[in-house]
């Protein structure tokens, strides 16, 4: 069956899908660039591309990509038919450009899933065409504060797009206290911890949200996952954490390599670590099941579950074990730092700070990092790179770790020259946004990486 559709659109969907064929031969990616097109012919396009989807939207300061997927990978092995946008183009015209890359002029039969990353910001520009299945937000971390400021502002941003959708299901954490009792018509369901990986009921001083979104008294907590996360309870207003629906009831084990786990009464393996991949798997199972999604290929995928594009992403340099890890925020890198504390051997340390517009211009928020705790791990080579190089070697001085071990890598040629020369054979590389991008390009060009996106 032929789908009919208005001749602005079709003239959008066939000239885009020309561009992002020419974008891939010549610039290995564009990922951006064909939607800006589609959306410049049809600014409707979204009603025209979306319509055969049930659309499972994932957004939230950290985790977006992974979660992504995570879902999409369930999905996959549950044989559905699901596309996803796992470049991380999380704009309004990346997505365009997702959907249009997998439109079709022929009708399936058969139920398509999208699983989309969307960036908080643009959770509204896609509402005004589209009514998500699900929408889910993974939590509101302080980042990009030249462009979000304070969490309550980026909160603001996603309930506006969620406000024009109340037929949309929503998926969210429940350790969160910023989405607790939104007064929203839409079907809640919630997701949350049962126990602590650090016993901690106090919260830092440098943590976000931590004052009682109705009354700001300061929050007590029964205990605390990781930054403000946790079962979190206000003394003066008796606001609380709501009841969960799907729970980490039990972490059996932790390693740099993944976490075992007890979700609503089954044992899963992550093949992720940290505790921040735990909550990304127990926001992809909660989906899941959701989704009607036998609990057997959610195990079988979790435990399967790839790095992707950046995060926690394994990459052999002539015998070293590179793994980049994406660091944007104080919350994601106090967790980049725990995921190394679980390594007990000797390694190296690559550090790229860059501070262009889509990692936030200033980076002061480097100095509510922890680097404190890595004063204590087995260190070897400390390789500082990116943008802000200099700044980021005066925080690693003043945390402590030994300034004879630095050495400053300009380019990233220098850097890659440093890694081959390094003494053990493990090297972590954790990187903002757009050092990551950039270093990945590198690699790609020498090499070392066959797929760019």
């Amino acid at each position: 069956m032929v789908l009919k559709i208005n001749i602005k659109s079709f003239f959008s969907i066939i000239i885009s899908k020309i561009v992002i064929k020419l974008s891939k031969f010549l610039f290995k990616g564009g990922s951006n660039f064909p939607g800006k097109v589609a959306l410049k012919l049809d600014k409707n396009i979204l009603k025209t591309i979306c319509k055969d989807y049930k659309i499972i939207v994932i957004t939230g300061t950290n985790g977006k990509t992974t979660t992504t997927s995570m879902v999409y990978n369930i999905l996959k092995h549950a044989k559905k038919h699901v596309i996803t946008n796992n470049t991380g183009a999380n704009m309004l015209t990346g997505i365009v450009s997702c959907f249009i890359e997998n439109y079709s002029f022929k009708k399936c039969s058969e139920t398509n899933y999208a699983v989309i990353e969307c960036d908080e910001a643009n959770v509204t520009l896609f509402t005004d065409y589209v009514t998500p299945e699900i929408i889910t937000v993974t939590n509101l971390f302080r980042d990009q504060l030249d462009r979000y400021g304070e969490v309550y502002t980026t909160l603001k941003k996603i309930l506006k797009g969620i406000k024009k959708v109340p037929l949309s299901n929503l998926i969210l954490n429940g350790d969160e206290s910023l989405l607790g009792d939104l007064n929203l018509p839409n079907r809640t369901i919630y997701y949350g911890f049962n126990c602590s990986p650090t016993n901690k009921k106090r919260v830092d001083a440098n943590a976000d949200a931590k004052f009682c979104k109705k009354c700001k008294n300061p929050y007590k907590y029964n205990f605390l996952t990781y930054n403000h996360l946790g079962d979190y309870y206000c003394e003066k207003c008796g606001y609380k954490r709501p009841e969960l629906d799907y729970t980490l009831d039990e972490i059996k084990e932790q390693t740099p390599d993944g976490s075992l786990v007890v979700i609503s009464g089954k044992e899963y393996y992550v093949n992720q670590p940290g505790t921040y991949n735990m909550y990304n798997a127990l926001c992809a199972y909660s989906i899941a099941v959701v989704c009607g999604i036998s609990t057997s290929y959610i195990y079988d995928s979790l435990k399967k579950q790839k790095s992707s594009f950046g995060r926690q992403e394994a990459i052999n340099i002539e015998g070293k074990e590179i793994k980049i890890i994406l660091v944007k925020n104080p919350a994601g890198y106090d967790q980049a730092i725990n995921t190394l504390s679980l390594d007990s051997r000797t390694f190296n340390l690559a550090v790229l700070l860059n501070d262009n517009y889509a990692d936030g211009r200033d980076v002061s928020w480097i100095w509510d990092v922890n680097f404190e705790k890595l004063s204590s791990l087995d260190i070897d080579k400390i390789m500082i790179s990116g943008i802000r190089l200099y700044d980021m070697a005066i925080r690693l001085k003043v945390a402590g770790l030994p300034q004879d071990n630095f050495i400053i890598c300009k380019h990233y040629e220098n850097l890659i020259d440093e890694i081959k020369n390094c003494k053990s054979n493990t090297v972590y590389v954790l990187a903002t946004y757009t050092a990551m991008i950039t270093f990945r390009k590198f690699l790609n060009f020498k090499g070392y990486i066959k797929k760019l996106w």
